[in-house]
């Protein structure tokens, strides 16, 4: 960069003092010099300077102190008037700066860059002109000596923060960051859930008296310990124990707001199991009318660990009928947050009624087990599948493109028909499956029923079409009575 230009710029005052050994001073300084006008315009920066703030030559001389690309903050990282820039300081009040810290933001992953910054006035004979001379060096790394968002997004714990401004439904409070331990538990990455609110995590059966009393500390901004139940991306449930506290800025006032969770889901688990044992060894030495007490109690239990299992299908491993609806309610919120498409599809085992009758329903367990696992391996983790009926499955897919949808089912429908099952004694079974799908759009969905319905006219076309294939829904479809093995869709 050459100095002379800045120099010529400046006029005499610098010119005329010491010629080049002001030129190899200002030059080869090890902090930054940079030289203002006395109406704020910029005449010189040196190397260190152009260095430190990531600019160019170009980028910085003649731009003033209202230029857009200056962001400051002070040291409690809160945004710095345009009056108490360095500059304007000794501009306005002719004060001179020493050691104060300045923080400068810009678009580079640092972030922030930490700053001792001085400033001076070197007057001229007359009055309005003359030059702001100011020096800084960097103390990031001093001011910084450990990433404390290292520490936190590392840690095991759940760690959320919002901001306190909005606390309200259905906006607030926004989520600003959450650690490495929210991903892995909740199945959301960070950027998909920034912006959005913690309520995107509750459902049907989270306790609204704890949600009433932590919205209570929220308001109070006051700290709150709750547990509460919440859903992953996929709809599995999961239980937190909740550490809520408010975040201080140093003025006093609570900025934020942060969520220390801990999964505390398996401690259920066998606390629950612990309860049990404690129990049976209590049997042993209670009279009968503590027996029927016991017994009223292992019901009660019994009912818990039924509720557990009521998620999921006993002999495919898949989400079941209530699982899948849930499920797939939570896929259209998503649909409607991601502005994407929804394509909802059924699947049902051709002659599946033929394999039970010639070869046993051993044999058609095994043939629903198989074309279950097949079903897993095709769908991708965020997709939701179900086995809904005796030999009907769904699926729930968000698209980015709705022309994906053919090619989806149509690979599904491939990957059984080329699939031999062993059957025991009997050599291998082909199966083959019919499907019949629909899609949408936020603008298009009315209810997840009907868009079941429109799945339910296509697989009926598709079956009455000969089987072993796939049939997309369109609004002239013919409605064809069919006789079917299994029970009707939900309404």
């Amino acid at each position: 960069m050459p100095l002379g230009s800045g120099c010529a710029a400046m006029g005499e005052g610098i010119q005329d003092i010491q010629g080049l050994t002001l030129k190899a001073l200002l030059e080869n300084a090890n902090i930054g010099v940079v030289i203002h006008k006395w109406d704020t315009t910029i005449v010189y920066a040196n190397p260190t300077a152009l260095r430190l703030l990531r600019l160019r030559y170009e980028q910085i001389i003649d731009r003033d102190a209202l230029d857009p690309q200056w962001c400051f903050v002070d040291d409690a990282g809160r945004p710095l008037p345009y009056e108490e820039y360095p500059v304007n300081k000794v501009a306005n009040g002719g004060q001179t700066l020493h050691n104060e810290i300045l923080g400068v933001v810009d678009s580079s992953p640092r972030g922030v860059s930490w700053f001792m910054v001085n400033a001076y006035a070197e007057p001229s004979g007359t009055h309005g002109e003359g030059f702001i001379v100011v020096t800084f060096n960097d103390i990031s790394d001093s001011k910084n000596d450990f990433s404390f968002e290292a520490i936190l997004h590392n840690t095991d714990d759940i760690v959320i923060v919002t901001e306190a401004g909005d606390i309200d439904a259905p906006f607030g409070p926004k989520i600003v960051y959450v650690n490495g331990a929210f991903e892995t538990l909740t199945g959301y990455k960070a950027n998909e859930v920034i912006g959005e609110t913690p309520r995107m995590l509750q459902g049907k059966d989270t306790d609204r008296a704890a949600l009433a009393r932590i919205r209570t500390a929220l308001a109070n901004r006051e700290p709150c310990r709750e547990k509460v139940l919440n859903y992953s991306k996929t709809g599995q449930p999961y239980w937190l124990d909740i550490h809520i506290i408010p975040l201080h800025n140093r003025y006093g006032e609570v900025t934020h707001f942060a969520a220390i969770e801990r999964d505390i889901t398996s401690a259920i688990y066998y606390a629950n199991a612990l309860e049990s044992r404690n129990d049976d060894l209590k049997r042993l030495k209670v009279s009968l009318e503590a027996v029927v007490e016991q017994r009223t109690r292992e019901l009660r239990e019994a009912n818990v660990k039924f509720q557990r299992l009521a998620y999921n299908d006993a002999l495919t491993g898949l989400p079941n009928r209530r699982s899948f609806l849930e499920q797939a309610r939570q896929q259209v919120a998503r649909m409607r947050r991601t502005a994407r498409s929804l394509m909802t599809g059924l699947i049902d085992v051709d002659h599946f009624k033929r394999v039970n009758d010639q070869l046993g329903h051993d044999v058609g367990d095994d043939v629903l087990v198989a074309i279950a696992d097949g079903i897993k391996r095709h769908f991708r983790q965020e997709d939701v599948i179900g086995r809904i009926g005796g030999e009907e499955f769904a699926f729930s897919v968000l698209l980015a493109q709705p022309s994906d949808a053919a090619e989806i089912a149509e690979r599904l429908r491939e990957l059984v028909a080329e699939r031999s099952i062993k059957v025991s004694e009997n050599g291998p079974l082909h199966i083959t499956v019919s499907i019949g799908y629909t899609i949408c759009d936020s603008k298009q969905f009315e209810l997840l029923r009907n868009e079941l319905k429109h799945a339910d006219r296509a697989l009926l076309e598709a079956k009455r079409q000969g089987r072993n294939r796939v049939i997309a829904y369109h609004p002239g479809l013919a409605d064809q009575a069919l006789v079917r093995d299994q029970p009707e869709h939900p309404a």
